[in-house]
Formats: structure tokens, sequence, C-alpha cells
């Protein structure tokens, strides 16, 4: 009867351990911000933000030119001219402020809405290459080791060079 017990307590063990070693899970990790930024539609894409970021740039510089001129002439002017005259400039001084301010903060979230919309298709197709090369090498789980993930150790499986082979680069 002791050995009987014993046997089946062998059995269950062996079938546990069977279990677990199997229920393991296997796992990769790839630095998703260092493949965008080689991906060749990347570049494009940064260089089609710049351009955006640019135009904002020029049209921001000239407003506060125009701004800091209207403020040099008012000056200049501002003992000569009458009381009214001098609130009346004063007021526009404020307006084409507010304006500027205005402009600069419409400006920023179009970028960066701009930014999301440009970026968005790259990181699905990026994305849809890591899920492919990981189901045909058989992970369950792909962590994104990018600086700041909160991956903190990356020693298993890179799969960055058959990501970007499946990306055609």
């Amino acid at each position: 009867m002791k050995q009987l017990k014993s046997l089946l307590i062998a059995v269950a063990l062996f079938i546990g351990v069977s279990q677990t070693v199997s229920a393991q899970a296997k796992v990769a990790h790839i630095n998703v911000s260092e493949l965008m930024t080689a991906m060749p539609e990347m570049k494009a894409a940064n260089t089609q933000l710049e351009q955006i970021s640019k135009t904002y740039d020029t049209q921001y510089k000239t407003m506060v030119q125009e701004f800091q001129a209207k403020i040099q002439k008012y000056g200049d002017e501002e003992a000569t001219a009458g009381n009214a005259v001098n609130e009346a400039r004063a007021k526009e001084v404020q307006d084409m402020q507010q304006r500027i301010q205005e402009y600069q903060q419409t400006a920023t979230k179009e970028l960066q809405d701009k930014q999301e919309a440009i970026y968005k298709p790259i990181l699905e197709k990026s994305k849809n290459a890591i899920q492919k090369v990981a189901r045909a090498k058989g992970y369950q789980y792909v962590l994104d080791s990018s600086t700041g993930s909160g991956v903190i150790l990356a020693d298993g499986p890179d799969l960055m060079a058959d990501v970007k082979k499946e990306l055609g680069f």
C-alpha cells in the first residue's frame, strides 16, 4: 500500500512538472523605436514633418517681426501721438500679441496631430511585421525593449533582424 502511494505521488509530480514545462510561454523582445527609426518610411515622414514645421516657424517669425516693428514704431511716436491714439495702439499691440500666442498654440497642436497621422501607418506596418515574425517563430509574447518601456533585462531572442527582413530592409 505504501509503495502504491509513493508511485501515485511520483506520477502526480511527473504530470505536474510536465504541465509546468509545457505551460511556459516563449518570449522575445525588439526595440520598436530603433526599428521605426531604421524604416525608410520614417525618414520620409520626418522630412515631411520638418517641412511643415519650417512653414509654421516662418509664419511665426514673420508675425513676431511685425509685432516688434509696430512696438518700435509706436514707441518712437508715443510722445507726439495723443492719449487716445496711444491707448488704441496699446490695445492693438495686446491683440497682436494674443494672436501670436494663439497661432503658436494652434501650430503646435496641428503639428502634433499631423505627426500622429503620419506615424500611425508606419507604426501599424511595424506592428504587423513584428506579429507575423513572432507567430512564425512560435513566440507568444514580444516585449518592447526600447529605453523607458519597462523592460529591465532583454537577454532573450531579439527579433530585430527577422522583422527588418520581413519589412524588406
